[in-house]
């Protein structure tokens, strides 16, 4: 077998940080911060957080969050300067969260409402001085709320002690590497983001809390008014806990299926149901088949090729797929499937040794390799009382993609449902919303399948809007947390399989065809899907 599924080694490339795929094994470890008795921080209202039918997922459970935070600003600071203070703060909850395994949907948690900030006139004093006159300085206290997803484990969980940062963290990074993250080579490569990987749930954290809590405690007892005044200390607080509250559970109770009806009606193209499937690479220094990213791509195909048989239809740029020169020898392929059967199942082609394969995986890889592949197996196609006609399923694939987004723009503007399986960037990587228009959609229902580390996040929320119809022609399947590389290959395969087999299964159907790589993975937009298998009969053969 060819497979490398080592772990894999986060990397800066182009000041582009890539999430690792790898998935949360330890549980989260949720706490009660002896410090958080001390803040004033108010308290969250549960009537703020609604109960409706929202996600569909397995494995994790739709809820709405919301927690209280507070900054000090400039008397005069404008309000642009303190939005820019809460979002650095509000950002730090990111790594805190997704140690403690819950996503939420907006962007680095940047989508903070002015509304909610009160503002009071306070002065520091040293308390070490009293003689000294106080420094004036702005408090603002702000409410975040948002929605999650949370583990099934946590569906009936009312709140968690977390906490975040001050806004200005930036300038202790040493500090809090060595008592807020496990300091390991992963957080040292996230120097310069450490909200993604600050987590208060470390025993050497909530010390280092509760010793800060301590020292602010101490010089809080010696101002005259504390309602009008503040320490140093406090002002150079560097942690702030504060309490999570969760809503009621509004994850989405009921069967939701996709479109299938409009999947097999045809949409980017006549009687055509075209699968953009794009693979980025995953290893570090590895640009070639030898990359581990190869060997899902080949899994996620050999799935797909077990309902239906794929037979290539073209590959661009032009390649000579039917013979390959290995260490001097001549190979022939008499199919695609053969590639598949070489890289998954280890087979040899006749005349090649054991010591072969090597050089049979790089000629194959370099034919392959960045170039667009498309498969087709044909069908018929029967929905309802319409007359059966012939029909394509078409799978657009490539693999080999980077930071480029022309990829992914060329699969999701020609497929009905696009997946891609790689590096997600920490979100601003090729499939950032930012780098897409309206105009880069097709107008006819789709399906996006991103299986990237905390697409969620990064991806989900942002789409929505850059679809023609919203929901009405959009569905999104995307992970809550981390997910693993290993064996991505085979779960999006699986997934795909059940997709196109006919049977015309369930959103939870196909999840759970995917579930060795379920990191709390969600539908969205499938609430207002109208197909019913029940109702509208499909049969594909």
């Amino acid at each position: 077998m060819w497979h490398n599924h080592a772990r894999l080694t986060l990397f800066v490339e182009k000041n582009l940080f890539q999430d690792r795929r790898t998935m949360i094994i330890r549980n989260a470890s949720f706490f009660a911060l002896a410090v958080a008795s001390t803040l004033s921080l108010g308290c969250v209202v549960g009537d703020e957080l609604s109960a409706e039918d929202d996600l569909t997922s397995v494995t994790a459970r739709s809820r709405s969050l919301a927690f209280d935070g507070y900054v000090y600003v400039s008397p005069n600071a404008s309000d642009s300067e303190i939005l820019s203070a809460v979002r650095s703060q509000t950002q730090t909850a990111f790594g805190a969260l997704r140690t403690a395994e819950i996503s939420v949907n907006n962007r680095e948690l940047k989508a903070v409402d002015v509304k909610t900030f009160t503002k009071t006139k306070v002065t520091v004093i040293d308390t070490a001085k009293p003689s000294l006159p106080g420094t004036p300085m702005l408090k603002v206290r702000y409410r975040y709320t948002d929605d999650a997803v949370v583990p099934k484990s946590m569906a009936k969980r009312s709140a968690i002690g977390l906490a975040v940062l001050s806004p200005d963290y930036g300038k202790q990074t040493q500090r809090i590497l060595k008592e807020c993250t496990a300091n390991d080579s992963h957080a040292q490569e996230f120097s310069s983001s450490l909200w993604y990987v600050f987590d208060p749930s470390l025993s050497a954290c909530r010390t280092a809390m509760a010793a800060e809590q301590k020292l602010i405690d101490a010089a809080s007892e010696k101002l005259n008014d504390p309602t009008t005044q503040i320490s140093k200390e406090e002002l150079k607080r560097l942690y702030l806990a504060t309490t999570v509250k969760l809503g009621a559970d509004k994850t989405n109770k009921g069967l939701s299926y996709p479109e299938y009806d409009r999947l097999f009606s045809g949409g980017v193209a006549k009687d055509k149901l075209v699968i953009g499937l794009v693979n980025g690479y995953l290893d570090h220094g590895t640009r070639d088949a030898s990359d581990s990213g190869y060997s899902e791509w080949m899994d996620t195909l050999r799935q797909v090729s077990k309902v239906r048989n794929f037979k290539l239809a073209s590959i661009e740029p032009v390649e000579d797929l039917s013979t390959f020169s290995v260490n001097g020898k001549t190979v022939k392929s008499a199919s695609f499937q053969d590639f598949i059967a070489w890289e998954v199942d280890g087979t040899l082609p006749a005349g090649l040794a054991y010591s072969d394969r090597d050089a049979l995986k790089k000629a194959v890889g370099a034919k392959l390799v960045q170039h667009w592949v498309t498969l087709e197996a044909p069908v018929t196609v029967k929905i309802g009382p319409a007359a059966e006609k012939p029909f394509t399923i078409q799978i657009l694939t490539y693999f080999g993609s980077e930071s480029s987004s022309g990829p992914h723009k060329r699969a999701i503007k020609n497929s009905d449902v696009f997946v891609y399986n790689g590096h997600s960037y920490i979100g601003y990587g090729p499939l950032d919303p930012s780098n897409f228009s309206a105009a880069d959609f097709p107008s006819s229902y789709q399906l996006l399948f991103i299986d990237g580390c905390v697409s969620y996040n990064y991806y989900e929320k942002d789409y929505i809007p850059l679809k023609v119809g919203g929901t009405q022609n959009l569905d999104l399947i995307t992970n809550g947390l981390e997910a693993p590389s290993w064996d991505s290959g085979n779960a999006v395969g699986a997934l795909l399989a059940k997709m196109i087999d006919g049977s015309m299964s369930s959103y939870a159907t196909l999840l759970k065809a995917a579930s060795s790589t379920d990191s709390l993975r969600v539908v969205d937009g499938e609430v207002d899907n109208t197909f019913n298998p029940t109702k509208t009969s499909i049969l594909v053969k």
